[in-house]
């Protein structure tokens, strides 16, 4: 314990708050990779949907809103370089995401379901792109691998404190004497609120440092911006394998999260154990990312996320037998291992290669190659699952992601 408060002395206030945004928004991502799912999956068991294309239908959802958000992403990032732009625009997608997951319960059909959650997700993923953006103000160069790791750090494990209350009335509904959908209710309205809590201390305290001046017509300048910058990527041979390496190997990253309690639900394993496995995950995640930070320290970055993108090749492999509960508890420490460490130094990796001024426009391109990318891993995982009938054969994909990312990856990092 003495550690961690001498760890949190060490950052700024400023970076205290930018580091409880990723607390506020990890419990949204912590509910879509377990509760939501389990929801999602009561309410198309209602409708009488198969296990192969319950599936299907939620990776074509998370397929679909991450999707619109690579469309979007660069664009919005563009304007919010503009000065005075980022923090509004920063709240307007947050509050978005935060009204969505308050409003989960509401519908009782799995469709119109999965349209809110396409809404919440949108806003949340967009947000993102601003928050991650904002490093380059909080903090300097040598502090971002750091600052970076504490943030996913105290993510993890910050998500918890609300999926804990939640989990209470999910799993214990029968014996309070209230209905699954109420229970339900309360555990959303938990983690919207805990989400907008979070938030408000950078809301209050955040002033955009790097940024492009205001002219006449910031947005028609924001789109001649990121024109200009998309036709001359590929000159910067360093961001421009960088970011064909992220979209490989993030998307192996964001389809496990994002298809794990699906995939575990669909081959029929036990509902608590997924929970409890998956909370276990952001426990070992935490300790393990502030590792890594310090690593970062005494060994380059980019071997470290070597390792890491190693390490999820194996686990994606492992994956592709899975059929027992003890074997998802090993999945899910092993993940927690690796998940925050490569989430944080890819975006502190990134950070360090762009141009500051240009922050938000490159940080959209980096979403799109991120979790914009992940359609093609949720998509690929239903359609393969749904064409032979077999889970496992669509889940073998997400491997060779990570080994098409390792060669791109090698090729930024040499130049």
């Amino acid at each position: 314990m003495k550690g961690l408060i001498e760890t949190m002395n060490k950052l700024t206030k400023l970076e205290k708050y930018w580091i409880l945004y990723d607390v506020g928004n990890s419990a949204f991502i912590l509910l879509v990779a377990t509760i939501i799912p389990i929801y999602f999956n009561y309410l198309a068991s209602l409708a009488k949907i198969s296990e192969v294309n319950y599936l299907a239908y939620w990776g074509y959802a998370s397929s679909f809103t991450t999707l619109i958000v690579a469309i979007i992403g660069p664009v919005l990032g563009s304007i919010v370089d503009t000065k005075g732009y980022k923090k509004p625009i920063f709240t307007i997608s947050m509050i978005i995401g935060v009204m969505g997951l308050a409003c989960f319960s509401v519908p009782k059909s799995w469709i119109i379901f999965l349209g809110v959650f396409v809404i919440a997700k949108i806003g949340y993923n967009a947000s993102l792109i601003f928050y991650d953006s904002m490093l380059l103000d909080i903090t300097d160069d040598k502090r971002m691998d750091y600052v970076s790791s504490q943030g996913y750090a105290w993510g993890y494990i910050g998500s918890c404190v609300p999926f804990v209350v939640s989990l209470v009335f999910v799993l214990f509904y029968e014996k309070m004497g209230i209905p699954f959908n109420g229970a339900m209710t309360i555990a959303f309205l938990i983690n919207a609120l805990w989400w907008l809590g979070m938030t408000l201390p950078l809301l209050k305290n955040y002033k955009q440092v790097n940024f492009v001046e205001k002219q006449e017509h910031p947005i028609r300048d924001s789109f001649k911006r990121l024109g200009h910058t998309l036709s001359t990527l590929n000159e910067d041979k360093k961001v421009f394998f960088y970011l064909i390496s992220f979209f490989f190997y993030i998307d192996g990253v964001y389809t496990i999260i994002e298809m794990a309690t699906a995939y575990g639900s669909a081959l029929g394993l036990n509902t608590n154990g997924l929970l409890i496995a998956l909370l276990v995950t952001q426990i070992v995640a935490f300790p393990f990312a502030l590792i890594f930070g310090r690593l970062s320290k005494k060994y380059p970055t980019d071997k470290l996320i070597k390792v890491c993108i190693i390490a999820y090749t194996g686990i994606a492999l492992f994956a592709i037998q899975l059929d027992k509960q003890w074997e998802f508890w090993i999945l899910a420490i092993f993940v927690g291992m690796f998940q925050g460490a490569i989430q944080a130094l890819s975006r502190s990796y990134f950070a360090k290669i762009i141009p500051p001024n240009k922050s938000g426009e490159y940080f959209g391109l980096f979403d799109i190659c991120g979790k914009g990318a992940s359609f093609m891993g949720t998509t690929l995982v239903g359609l393969i699952s749904q064409l032979t009938g077999h889970m496992n054969y669509g889940v073998a994909i997400i491997s060779v992601m990570f080994v098409i990312g390792f060669y791109f990856f090698q090729k930024a990092a040499k130049l």
